[in-house]
């Protein structure tokens, strides 16, 4: 066996693996931020999310995006993956099946599987804005909906040899592809939802429902943390030692320069250091570096990851006040800085980095043709995730309903969805009324206030 395919090989898949074992990550993180009497629900979610990925990806996802076609979707592969693995390992001929990942030589299945934990990352997104309040078999359907016919579509586009890629829009491991994607879907969930019981009140008041164990909201932001580690250095899929060196730098450091300007935010603007903040902050520069990560330089990830530790405080505040809500933030981690990070490779690109890729940014001396191609990528991306996933969740909504009833959302969704909670000693087997109107009147935390709203 060629050992440059076997290095890569085996990058690609333990890369691959801890981008999977992200899936714990999203898990603790959105568990840690909503209320325990939902802990259960939000855990079967998050685990239940990447089997529906899986199949999704494999019957119908993976031909759409990465199979020859056009432009806009692929046309072959599709309804289960097959087709000629074209690893040079293999010494099978290449058929030309999916010419637009034929850039790594590495076996099919490995390609596939690397592919398809993205893909479940991108689902996961989608969990912890729409929390606290969603049918579990609706989030199983548009979960499926999702990966098969909005990721894929739009990951054509751009990965799979499509229009996006065509014009000249970069993104290098899925500031757009799958972090923007999965937080405009997630958007799009939230409107239809509507926000939760007692978190608005008149005059749009804002009551704070406070996560239930920021340890384990703590615990899971290091694991995606470390995830990252696969999720933008694997995205070489190729054992390259330099560019994974520097990729590894530049995600570290946008992590670390987020974790301080949302802390130095939230303390300006919230009076104190908010540690669900702070968070948010690391997943920020992590989502907003993932597509420049290869083209810029360690000082700019450092400015990169600063300005997105900004915007999310700022657009945590913004959707509480327009009330749009996300009981994790990840419409503001996720979407606000997946379109940063995608608009940021037009600003910062350097070629010496990726030299024959994306030319230099705007603020290298190259011009504005990359940074048209990134809006033109980031409206593009915008506009067809929302629009098609507002009109799948109202589908959802007309056929079987995608909100609990208000006593199910009151007792909470472990009780109603699953028959179980997460800690049955320390919760009282009758729930009542007077936690969830945290900050609200009297009034407002009664199930006769509901049909007010």
């Amino acid at each position: 066996m060629d050992p440059k395919v076997m290095a890569d090989t085996i990058w690609t898949l333990i890369t691959a693996m801890l981008v999977f074992f992200m899936n714990a990550g999203f898990a603790c993180v959105e568990a840690g931020f909503q209320q325990s009497k939902n802990c259960v629900n939000v855990l079967s979610k998050n685990f239940v999310v990447f089997a529906c990925s899986t199949v999704a990806f494999w019957f119908i996802g993976w031909g759409l995006m990465f199979g020859d076609g056009n432009p806009f979707y692929g046309l072959q592969g599709l309804f289960m993956l097959h087709g000629t693995d074209n690893s040079p390992a293999t010494g099978d001929a290449y058929q030309g099946v999916y010419s637009a990942i034929a850039w790594t030589g590495v076996p099919l299945l490995a390609k596939f599987f690397f592919q398809l934990v993205f893909a479940g990352t991108g689902a996961t997104i989608v969990s912890g804005a729409v929390g606290g309040r969603i049918k579990y078999l609706s989030f199983i359907l548009f979960s499926f909906l999702y990966i098969a016919f909005l990721y894929s579509v739009t990951g054509h586009w751009i990965w799979g040899g499509g229009w996006l890629a065509k014009l000249g829009f970069w993104d290098f491991a899925g500031s757009s592809v799958v972090h923007s994607s999965g937080g405009w879907a997630a958007l799009a969930g939230a409107i239809a939802l509507g926000p939760r019981f007692g978190k608005y009140g008149p005059n749009g008041k804002i009551n704070v429902i406070p996560g239930h164990n920021m340890s384990l909201a703590l615990i899971g932001t290091f694991i995606l943390w470390l995830g990252w580690f696969g999720f933008n250095p694997g995205s070489t899929m190729a054992a390259d030692p330099r560019l994974i060196a520097h990729i590894c730098v530049t995600t570290n450091m946008a992590a670390a320069t987020g974790i301080l300007a949302s802390t130095l935010t939230s303390w300006v603007l919230l009076k104190k250091p908010d540690l669900g903040m702070t968070l948010n902050g690391c997943l920020a520069g992590l989502v907003a570096i993932t597509a420049p990560c290869a083209f810029v330089s360690v000082g700019s990830s450092a400015i990169i990851g600063f300005v997105a530790g900004t915007l999310v405080v700022l657009a945590v505040i913004f959707f509480d006040r327009i009330h749009v809500d996300d009981p994790v933030g990840a419409v503001s981690v996720h979407m606000v800085n997946g379109v940063w990070g995608t608009f940021s490779v037009g600003l910062f690109a350097q070629d010496w980095v990726s030299p024959n890729t994306t030319g230099n940014g705007l603020l290298f001396g190259g011009g504005t043709k990359l940074l048209m191609a990134q809006l033109t990528g980031i409206g593009a991306v915008a506009v067809y995730t929302f629009v098609v996933a507002l009109i799948f969740w109202y589908l959802i909504k007309f056929i079987i309903g995608i909100r609990v009833s208000l006593q199910e959302e009151i007792e909470g969704l472990d009780i109603g969805e699953h028959g179980n909670v997460a800690y049955p000693d320390f919760v009282s087997r009758k729930p009542h009324y007077s936690f969830i109107g945290l900050g609200s009147t009297a009034e407002e935390s009664t199930p006769e206030f509901a049909g007010k709203r």
